[in-house]
């Protein structure tokens, strides 16, 4: 019973910990690569594939065309992936420019490795992806390149 107690407990304070994690990502400001402000409201009730990357990250980049197809998907209300650019807003700003990228890409800088952190890559390694449900709690991540496999099946697991 203690042992139950213990892991019951230990579930508990990791499902706060991920709330915490998902409420500090909708509070924060976020601003689109030319500088306007973004509104998480759009982020909410909906399963949220959040995708950290930067431009001179090779993996990050090789996921974009993947990821983009999965967005293509699904209807944005019910499943929307959103790109947290760690890098500079003049490089994230040029490389979109010459990439297509149909999903919405964010500034994050590197202020935006503290939420990195929080939901679940204490190395602050890039890319990591984060799949989150309608209901704000974390439903998986991935350090390292995602497959279209595994995001799909991340996604089916949070829907």
């Amino acid at each position: 019973a203690v042992t139950g107690a213990f892991f019951a407990n230990r579930r508990t304070a990791l499902q706060s910990a991920s709330q915490d994690a998902v409420k500090a990502l909708f509070d924060r400001e976020w601003f689109s690569p030319d500088q306007k402000p973004i509104s998480t409201q759009d982020w909410k009730n909906k399963v949220l594939v959040v995708n950290f990357w930067a431009s001179w990250c090779p993996p990050c980049v090789e996921e974009m065309p993947a990821l983009d197809k999965i967005q293509g998907e699904y209807d944005p209300k019910k499943m929307l992936i959103v790109g947290i650019g760690i890098d500079s807003p003049s490089n994230i700003r040029q490389f979109i420019e010459t990439t297509i990228i149909s999903y919405p890409i964010v500034l994050g800088g590197l202020g935006s490795n503290d939420i990195n952190k929080m939901l679940g890559n204490p190395s602050g390694a890039l890319p990591f992806t984060v799949v989150i449900n309608a209901k704000g709690n974390i439903a998986g991540t991935k350090l390292g390149k995602i497959s279209e496999d595994e995001l799909r099946k991340l996604i089916k697991e949070a829907i």
